[in-house]
C-alpha cells in the first residue's frame, strides 16, 4: 500500500512539474532568399522587403544566389541593406553550376558569411561604363588584360574602376576577407572555383546545401551592424521565401525587351489617337503603355542617343506616309529605328541587353504599318472626289425652276442657283459643268 502511495505521489509530482514548467526556447528560424538572374531594381526591392520583414525569431538570413552580374546601383542597394540588418546574412553561391559573378562579388563580400556549393565560381567583377551615365557589371569575365592598358588611358573608366577597387576592399576589411584577390577581380576580371576560394579565403564555407551551410558555421563570431555577434545554426527551421508577384511583376516590367515594346506601343497608339481624335481605345493603351515604359526606362540604363534615334526613327516613318518621299524618308527611319535600338540597352550585361529578335520583329512590323498606310493613301488617290467643290463638277441633277439664264437646280439633295447656255424646263435632268462661287453652270443631259 505504501508503495502504490508513493507512486502515486510521484505521478503527481511529475505530471505538475510538467504543467507548470517553462516552455523549451525555440531554435529559431532561417529564412532563404531566391537570386536568381541579373541582379536589377526587382531584385533589389525583394531582397530590401523581405530582410526589413524578417520575423524577429529569424537568426540568420540566406541569399541563395545565381547571377551574371548587375546594376550598381541595384548592388549597392543590397549591400546596404546587408550591412545595416541586425540578422546576420549569409551569402550562398548555389546550386552547383551557379555564379555570383560581378556584382555577387560585392555582396558575398559584404555579408557576413560567403559560402558556395560545390561547382560554383565566383569574381568577374569589373564595372563598365555605359551611355546612360551609369555603370554596371558585366555577366563573365571578358574583360582581357590586352584591353587593360586601353581602360587606362581613359580617365572616366579609371575613376569608375578605383571605385570600385575601394569598395570591395573595404567591404573584405568588414569581414576579413582576402581584399587583394578583391582587387584582381575588379582590376583583371579573375574567376575563382569553390574549393580555391576557400583556401585563398575568399569564402568562408563549401557547403553542399542550406542545412549543411548551417551546420558548418554554427558557433562561429561574425560582425553584424558593426558588432561581433556568435552564430547558433545548429537546429533552425529553414523557411524558403521566394519572389512574390510584385517582384515578378516588376522584373517583367524592367526587362528591356519588354520595356522597349510598351514604348512602341505606347508611341504608335498616341499617334493612331491624334490621327483619329474619338477613337480613345488607341489613346488610352498608348498612354498606359507609354507611362509603364517610362517607369520601367527610369530604372534600366539606356543611351539616350539611341532613344532619340528611335523616337527620330519613327518620325521619318509617320513623314514617309504624309509627305510620300518615294520610300527614300522611309528606308532612312527604318535604319534609324534599328540603330537606336541597337544603341538603346547596353548589351554587355546578361537581362539588361535587347534581344536582336525584338529589334528585327519591331523593325519588320514598323515597315509593315508604311507599306499599309502607303497602299491606303495610293488607293484613296484613285477614288472619286466625293465631298467639297470638285465633287459638284459632272454631278447629276434636275432643274427645279427657270426663268431666261437662270434659275434653280437640285444638286446632292441641294438647291442651288443656276446658269445654262439655254431655257430650261423644270425636271428637266442636268449635269453640273463648273462653280462660280456660288452659283452652278449647268447643261441639260
Amino acid at each position: 500500500m505504501w508503495r502504490r502511495a508513493a507512486a502515486f505521489i510521484a505521478a503527481v509530482a511529475a505530471a505538475f512539474f510538467m504543467i507548470h514548467a517553462p516552455p523549451a526556447q525555440a531554435a529559431g528560424r532561417a529564412v532563404v532568399l531566391d537570386i536568381d538572374g541579373a541582379i536589377g531594381p526587382a531584385i533589389a526591392d525583394y531582397v530590401e522587403r523581405e530582410i526589413n520583414a524578417a520575423p524577429t525569431d529569424t537568426k540568420l538570413i540566406v541569399l541563395r544566389m545565381n547571377t551574371p552580374g548587375g546594376l550598381d546601383t541595384s548592388m549597392r542597394q543590397i549591400i546596404r541593406v546587408i550591412l545595416a540588418s541586425p540578422v546576420p546574412v549569409a551569402t550562398f553561391v548555389a546550386p552547383s553550376g551557379a555564379r555570383a559573378a560581378s556584382a555577387g562579388t560585392y555582396i558575398a563580400y559584404a555579408s557576413a558569411i560567403a559560402a558556395m556549393a560545390p561547382g560554383t565560381n565566383i569574381g568577374a567583377a569589373t564595372p563598365i561604363q555605359i551611355g546612360g551615365g551609369g555603370s554596371l557589371f558585366p555577366g563573365g569575365s571578358e574583360q582581357k588584360d590586352k584591353n587593360k592598358s586601353a581602360a587606362s588611358d581613359d580617365t572616366e573608366t579609371r575613376k569608375i574602376i578605383n571605385d570600385a577597387i575601394a569598395y570591395i576592399r573595404s567591404l573584405a576589411a568588414l569581414n576579413h576577407r582576402n581584399a587583394d584577390w578583391a582587387e584582381d577581380a575588379v582590376r583583371s576580371a579573375v574567376s575563382l572555383p569553390a574549393a580555391e576560394a576557400l583556401s585563398m579565403h575568399v569564402i568562408d564555407v563549401v557547403a553542399s546545401d542550406v542545412a549543411d551551410l548551417e551546420r558548418q558555421i554554427d558557433g562561429r563570431t561574425v560582425t553584424v551592424a558593426g558588432k561581433p555577434l556568435q552564430l547558433a545554426t545548429a537546429d533552425l527551421t529553414n523557411v524558403d521565401t521566394p519572389p512574390d508577384w510584385r517582384t515578378e511583376l516588376l522584373k517583367l516590367v524592367t526587362n528591356p525587351n519588354v520595356a522597349f515594346i510598351l514604348m512602341l506601343i505606347g508611341v504608335y497608339g498616341l499617334i493612331l489617337e491624334f490621327f483619329n481624335p474619338g477613337a480613345v481605345a488607341p489613346g488610352l493603351i498608348g498612354a498606359i503603355s507609354l507611362l509603364v515604359a517610362l517607369y520601367a526606362l527610369a530604372f534600366v540604363p539606356i543611351n539616350y542617343a539611341g532613344a532619340a534615334l528611335v523616337i527620330v526613327g519613327i518620325g521619318l516613318m509617320l513623314a514617309e506616309v504624309h509627305i510620300g518621299a518615294f520610300g527614300a524618308l522611309g528606308v532612312g527611319g527604318i535604319a534609324a529605328f534599328v540603330i537606336g535600338a541597337l544603341m538603346m540597352f547596353p548589351a554587355r550585361t546578361p537581362g539588361f541587353a535587347l534581344s536582336g529578335t525584338v529589334v528585327i520583329v519591331a523593325a519588320l512590323a514598323s515597315a509593315a504599318l508604311i507599306v499599309l498606310a502607303l497602299g491606303a493613301l495610293l488607293h484613296s488617290r484613285k477614288q472619286p472626289v466625293v465631298t467639297g467643290h470638285e465633287a459638284l463638277i459632272g454631278a447629276a441633277g434636275e432643274a427645279v425652276f427657270w426663268d431666261g439664264e437662270e434659275g434653280r437646280v437640285r444638286v446632292k439633295g441641294e438647291i442651288w442657283r443656276a446658269k445654262a447656255d439655254a431655257p430650261l424646263k423644270a425636271g428637266t435632268p442636268i449635269r453640273v459643268v463648273r462653280r462660280d462661287g456660288l452659283v452652278l453652270l449647268v447643261q441639260s443631259m
